[in-house]
């Protein structure tokens, strides 16, 4: 049946073969009242269903999330404002959202009675499990007369975006002498005791004044230094991503590469807090976060980027220069070769802080799914000039950048004895 008929319900559809099994027998026995009953069972199915199909029900929906932008694990509320401007009151209506997987089941909601011109809220909450571009939507209604004879899909409201961005969770600290510009590895940084505030120092110049002498200075080297007043640092940061998909094990929100860009997010967001400028880039080179134009990203550009980023397929790591030109680099880095490492060192100069984070793949991976091993990238890029730590499922991230500023700090000291 088509056209309004094909609303039809199961108990519409039985009455109506009944009356015309009616209408035959009325037939053969020559029965009129029998027949009377029949055209009335034929025709109230059939005139419900025309009379639903063509009605103007009116319903309206507005959809309202908050907040808008969620991390993983949080939760957010849908609310559903529903009302009806149609002529008759409407009942009997079956609401269904849009939900995907990853955001819980759809919920429902059977309204009995809804009144002209009278609306109802209805609220549901979505606990999202993996980051991305979520869409909610679009709202079905089922709407059914009071005898269940016909029903019919309407669609209510479109769709609502909802963001959900990588769980970003409190650092403590900086890597040992972090912030003190290209190329240098932060030996003038010296700790003027407990209790006070660390000193930039720089040679004696005509003019100085004396006051701001740093005698400690000057007497472990033998000239006169005086203090630098420390401003908060605009110096860049670069922090490199590796999401190759062949570089990651495991699936869903277990996988290695939601830990690597929720690590990559607690690491950016805690450097641009103690002011850094963060650029954030692929293992290609490529700019994750689109730029401001004058290098500065607030922390909902840096995460919704990270929320769209979507694995490559590309196998290898190529970069066609130095990715953090010159400056800080911070790589969280997944199962990587030699042929990869060779690719990070090739371009960055030795003089450049440079600190890695590298996947123990193998702890996300499946028992029949052996991953890489990360020591001999470790080794090839500790002998680079890289300080490096490996990171395991089972290890807290705080836990995680503590043991890489404690790796960076003692070998930052080693250098600045060796100079010494």
């Amino acid at each position: 049946m088509g056209g309004p008929l094909a609303g039809m319900t199961t108990r519409g559809r039985c009455l109506l073969a009944a009356g015309l099994a009616a209408a035959l027998c009325s037939a053969v026995l020559n029965e009129r009242d029998l027949l009377r009953v029949s055209v009335f069972v034929i025709a109230m199915p059939v005139l419900v269903c025309v009379l639903i199909g063509r009605s103007r029900i009116g319903l309206h929906t507005e959809r309202h999330v908050n907040p808008a932008r969620t991390p993983v694990g949080g939760r957010a509320e849908v609310s559903l404002n529903v009302w009806s401007t149609g002529r008759l009151p409407t009942g009997g209506l079956l609401l269904q959202d849009g939900v995907p997987y990853t955001l819980g089941g759809r919920p429902r909601f059977v309204i009995e009675h809804l009144p002209r011109n009278n609306g109802i809220q209805l609220r549901y909450n979505v606990d999202p499990s993996m980051r991305g571009i979520h869409h909610l939507g679009p709202l079905r209604a089922k709407v059914t007369d009071p005898f269940g004879l016909a029903e019919f899909d309407r669609e209510l409201a479109g769709v609502t975006r909802l963001v959900v961005v990588p769980r970003a969770v409190p650092l403590i600290g900086l890597p040992g002498g972090s912030g003190l510009g290209a190329g240098d590895d932060g030996s003038v940084r010296l700790h003027s005791g407990q209790g006070e505030d660390d000193a930039v120092v720089r040679p004696y110049r005509q003019g100085d004044d004396l006051r701001k002498v740093h005698w400690r200075s000057t007497a472990h080297r033998d000239e006169m230094m005086v203090r630098v007043e420390e401003r908060p640092w605009k110096g860049g940061t670069t922090i490199l991503l590796d999401h190759r998909e062949s570089a990651h094990k495991g699936s869903g929100p277990t996988a290695s590469l939601e830990w690597a860009v929720s690590m990559a997010a607690s690491v950016a967001i805690h450097l641009h807090r103690h002011g850094h400028h963060i650029r954030l880039v692929t293992e290609n080179g490529r700019a994750i976060a689109p730029d401001s134009g004058d290098g500065v990203h607030s922390d909902h550009i840096l995460l919704d980027s990270l929320a769209a980023l979507q694995s490559t397929h590309q196998r290898d790591i190529s970069l066609a220069g130095d990715p953090g030109h010159g400056q800080e680099l911070i790589a969280v880095l997944g199962a990587v070769d030699p042929d990869s490492v060779e690719q990070l060192i090739r371009y960055r100069p030795r003089s450049s802080r440079s600190l890695a984070i590298l996947l123990d793949t193998r702890s996300w991976a499946a028992k029949d799914d052996a991953g890489a091993d990360p020591e001999q990238a470790e080794s090839l890029l500790q002998g680079a000039g890289w300080s490096t730590i490996v990171a395991r499922p089972e290890m807290p991230m705080p836990q995680v950048w503590t043991n890489l500023c404690r790796v960076s700090a003692n070998r930052g000291a080693m250098h600045a004895g060796g100079w010494a």
